[in-house]
């Protein structure tokens, strides 16, 4: 897996490539809990991310929970695999997906 990230004022993208599985996830985590003070808009752009895994889901949560508290998230450029995962779990109930 590999995370970049572009800053522009309070908006945060983070682009997200490969999978995202109980080895990758505490990465994610961690690079969104370092990155995610201050900012009132967060992206995860998942263009790149073909797969995730229940680990990877409570990442996705967490982030949403704590942009719930301090601003805005959405998901974009999910693949079709991953909505598909996305819409067995209702999380594309909880999140907002463009």
């Amino acid at each position: 897996m590999q995370l970049t990230q572009n800053k522009e004022g309070g908006k945060l993208t983070i682009f997200v490539s490969g999978r995202v599985d109980t080895t990758t996830a505490p990465e994610l985590e961690s690079f969104i809990d370092e990155n995610v003070q201050g900012v009132t808009e967060l992206v995860l752009d998942l263009k790149d991310m073909p797969y995730t895994s229940s680990a990877g889901l409570r990442v996705i949560l967490k982030a949403q929970k704590t942009m719930n508290a301090q601003g805005e998230m959405k998901v974009i450029n999910v693949q079709s695999d991953v909505m598909e995962i996305f819409e067995m779990t209702g999380f594309s109930d909880i999140l907002t997906i463009e």
